[in-house]
């Protein structure tokens, strides 16, 4: 890929479906917080060792590596020094709009207070917004576990705390001998008629995150990732990062990575940035400042001046 595509895209208006707030913690501050935590974790206090410890088998390995970091964000402060610093990262890389998979349990479970949670992140997510000019949203995340306990606390806490960032609610942890079926009414009990419409509204588009594939073994390589096949097929997909550090990545470099798979130019790309617009959950006068501003960043490009830019409608 040309190195003026990789300049096009770290300017382009973005928006960031998949990414993990624990999983987006910068190395330096999951050393700095290994280090607070010594003697009580296994997580290396050295920025310079974390590359070897965020090699993965397997996702079940992953996950492993996944809860020892969760398990060093143990009080608010934590918590909202982490959200800040997320928002703070995904403005540097112009993304405007971002929808951070959080999971309240493994806060509470520590002993974090659920309102104080929920006090943390939303502090950190109006500081965000005024600091940087991103807008953060929460998706509420059951972990997959043996017992229920850990949906039927996410699900009193969406309930009861109703944070005003809240615009979602997800499953996550590992698969293998976790029936999902058993959590319909949990999901049942969460959804309200604005997501129901969204739902009936639109196609559902898969939120991909190739490194992310590549790295937890579910496929063999980039190379072999079926994202091409997927939009051949005409499957919806949003571009996302997931855990970035956890695999040495950014959302700027998944779209790189998209391009190349996908052989596309600066328009593919910034339609890829339009599609993610559109499957978001952000308002209808959000989605249209951000589709526009992206239509206004092609338009700046050499020889575009004039050249109509499509704008699909919701």
């Amino acid at each position: 890929m040309a190195t003026d595509l990789t300049d096009f895209i770290a300017g382009l208006p973005k928006v960031e479906l998949h990414v993990h707030h624990v999983g987006s913690a910068t190395p330096y501050t999951v050393a700095r917080l290994a280090e607070r935590h010594a003697g009580t974790t296994a997580v290396p206090a050295d920025p310079a060792l974390l590359a070897e410890y965020f090699t993965f088998t397997d996702f079940a390995h992953f996950v492993e590596v996944y809860l020892s970091v969760v398990d060093l964000i143990r009080d608010a402060e934590d918590l909202a020094t982490l959200t800040y610093d997320i928002g703070a990262d995904l403005a540097a890389q112009s993304v405007r709009y971002a929808e951070l998979t959080l999971t309240p349990y493994s806060s509470i479970v520590r002993g974090v207070p659920a309102e104080a949670y929920c006090e943390a992140v939303e502090d950190a997510r109006l500081r965000a917004a005024r600091d940087h000019g991103i807008q953060l949203r929460w998706c509420f995340d059951i972990p997959g576990e043996p017992t229920m306990t850990g949906a039927d606390v996410t699900l009193e806490v969406a309930l009861k705390q109703r944070p005003d960032g809240l615009v979602s609610f997800g499953l996550g942890g590992p698969e293998s001998g976790i029936p999902r079926a058993r959590y319909a009414g949990h999901f049942a009990a969460a959804r309200d008629p604005d997501l129901m419409a969204h739902l009936r509204e639109h196609d559902i588009a898969l939120e991909v995150c190739p490194t992310s594939n590549a790295c937890t073994r579910s496929v063999p390589s980039l190379a072999e990732h079926p994202l091409p096949q997927l939009v051949a097929a005409g499957v919806p997909v949003t571009v996302n990062s997931d855990d970035p550090p956890m695999f040495s990545t950014t959302l700027n470099r998944e779209y790189q990575v998209a391009a190349d798979l996908l052989d596309l130019d600066e328009h593919g790309v910034a339609e890829l940035a339009r599609q993610a617009v559109r499957y978001s959950f952000l308002d209808a006068a959000g989605k249209t400042a951000v589709l526009a501003e992206i239509d206004d960043y092609l338009q700046a490009l050499p020889g575009e001046a004039g050249r109509p830019c499509a704008r699909p409608t919701d």
